[in-house]
């Protein structure tokens, strides 16, 4: 299986369940072999050079997809609006970039761990958080990226299944890893993942129908 692999703080727990939840050497290299950011991925999962990956949302609409995803409740601190000039897309992101649209914010869009980096060391008046933006105006959860797969579906559902629910423990050497990779404290990187979820239900599902329906208004 060829899984591809968001190398971001937000999907450090599920990675960490999958490398060890899966037997195969060569899955696990071929996992570290795939890393790139999500607009990347995307592209490689439509041309099916990928079996799995987690896929941005506004692409996921006609794949076929699991019920897990990276979800924020309310606030998600890595995808960010800085600014107030004229609107910029983030080149790594398609969903975050569709979602400012949708929401009409001007200002430069920031993902990832480069935004986290900024929500700590900025001044909080200097951004707007895309996905507490959104919960505020429309009272539901943000999905910004879906599990999907083109093939190896049930080992795929089997696995998700079982990671939505799991607590998660990261190591403290991977942990240092990325606290020294971002700039960011080991008590930051926790409270980050406090605000990712994982499970996709009802409330999720209705939240997608929505984001689906407006970018689609919105032309994009």
């Amino acid at each position: 299986m060829i899984f591809a692999k968001i190398d971001f703080i937000n999907l450090l727990p599920f990675y960490i369940y999958l490398k060890k939840n899966i037997s195969s050497i060569q899955t696990k290299q071929i996992i570290n072999y795939k890393k790139s950011y999500p607009s990347q991925i995307n592209k490689q999962f439509k041309k099916r050079k990928i079996d799995g990956a987690f896929i941005s949302s506004i692409i996921s609409k006609n794949c076929k997809c699991l019920d897990a995803g990276i979800v924020a409740k309310k606030e998600v601190l890595s995808v960010l609006s800085i600014g107030n000039e004229r609107y910029k897309k983030d080149f790594q992101s398609d969903t975050s970039n569709a979602l400012a649209q949708i929401l009409e914010l001007h200002g430069e869009v920031l993902i990832g761990d480069k935004a986290l980096y900024h929500y700590y060391n900025s001044n909080q008046n200097d951004f707007i958080d895309l996905a507490e933006y959104w919960h505020k105006k429309y009272n539901l959860p943000f999905v910004f990226a879906r599990l999907c797969f083109n093939s190896h579906q049930k080992s795929l559902e089997k696995l998700s299944k079982k990671f939505v629910d799991a607590k998660v423990k990261i190591p403290y050497y991977i942990l240092d890893q990325y606290s020294k990779r971002s700039g960011l404290t080991h008590q930051q990187i926790h409270f980050y993942l406090t605000k990712i979820s994982y499970k996709i239900t009802q409330k999720e599902k209705m939240a997608l129908k929505k984001f689906f329906r407006l970018a689609k208004q919105k032309g994009l």
